[in-house]
């Protein structure tokens, strides 16, 4: 079988043109490989219907956590979880950007609270996953979006920012795991769909100077991932990564060593590679949380198409 298209569009194509004619039951056929190939073709065409024909519409009535959803991916995730009819509770820092949201996606007919959240205090989430369970009952998605992006040489020993990077990117995404673990494995105990999706980054394979630390804790976000599928899997609980490239965010305009940012090596890969939006990575979440509940799309990698 074929695999064709983007996240949106993509459609599987049955290869039913290279089945040999023999194998239709129209000549001798004393193995009888003609009903094991109709079995096949029957399987086959089960597959494009759960595979092509699941809709996005599929999120409606799931509630969502997203957190890092006052900007950027998080920001985008929310919005078209919201427009798909999932219920969205918007976790992040700043609380005006959270109401903004929040106000415009009710305007647009869908439904979400803002509740601000800080990931590195724990304190701070507790008390935000209890007011998501008490205004939306308990969660069926999970989006960790939130994350930080502080390059500088290891030399600088800025301790500062090592230490805001893994609180935020590492630690944090595992308070919020803690926090709503056990809705995920109640909802999938009842046979709905659950997950649990992680917004890594290249940074956990590809290496750049300057890099080192911020790569080192994607690297244990795309690893936990991976390890947490021996644990959740079992219980029908998905777990998704997806390591995006060049992706324009304000990341970006947090880092303050010139030579690294948007006017210098970082900006320079912008102009020669190209960028993904926000969008578009909201777009692979909305995707891979809407497919048939047994289907696990585990490890994404999403790149500008000039980004080796």
């Amino acid at each position: 079988m074929l695999w064709v298209g983007g996240a949106a569009g993509g459609r599987v194509v049955s290869r039913r043109e290279d089945i040999p004619e023999r194998a239709t039951g129209t000549r001798g056929d004393p193995a009888g490989t003609s009903q094991d190939f109709a079995e096949l073709r029957r399987t086959t065409q089960n597959m494009e219907n759960t595979v092509n024909h699941t809709p996005l519409s599929s999120l409606s009535g799931r509630t969502a956590v997203v957190t890092g959803a006052a900007s950027g991916m998080g920001a985008a995730t929310a919005r078209l979880l919201a427009a798909h009819g999932a219920r969205v509770a918007l976790l992040a820092r700043r609380e005006d950007r959270l109401k903004e949201l929040a106000a415009e996606i009710e305007r647009d007919g869908g439904r979400a609270i803002a509740v601000a959240v800080d990931v590195t205090d724990q304190a701070s989430v507790d008390a935000g996953a209890a007011r998501v369970h008490a205004e939306l009952g308990a969660a069926d998605l999970v989006v960790n979006a939130a994350g930080v992006m502080l390059p500088n040489p290891i030399d600088d020993g800025r301790a500062d920012e090592w230490t805001r990077m893994i609180d935020t990117n590492v630690t944090g995404a595992l308070r919020i795991i803690r926090a709503f673990t056990a809705d995920l494995v109640a909802a999938a105990a009842r046979g709905a769909a659950a997950d649990l999706v992680n917004i890594s980054s290249i940074g956990a394979h590809a290496l750049f100077p300057g890099y080192a630390v911020y790569a080192a804790t994607k690297a244990a976000l795309t690893h936990l991932s991976a390890s947490l599928r021996t644990e959740f899997g079992p219980r029908d609980v998905r777990v998704t990564n997806i390591e995006p490239g060049l992706t324009d965010t304000e990341l970006a305009s947090h880092v303050d060593n010139p030579a690294l940012g948007e006017e210098g090596q970082l900006g320079e890969m912008f102009d020669a590679l190209g960028s993904l939006s926000a969008d578009e990575i909201a777009d692979l979440v909305a995707y891979v949380t809407s497919r048939p509940r047994h289907v696990n799309l585990r490890q994404i990698v999403v790149l500008p198409t000039r980004q080796a």
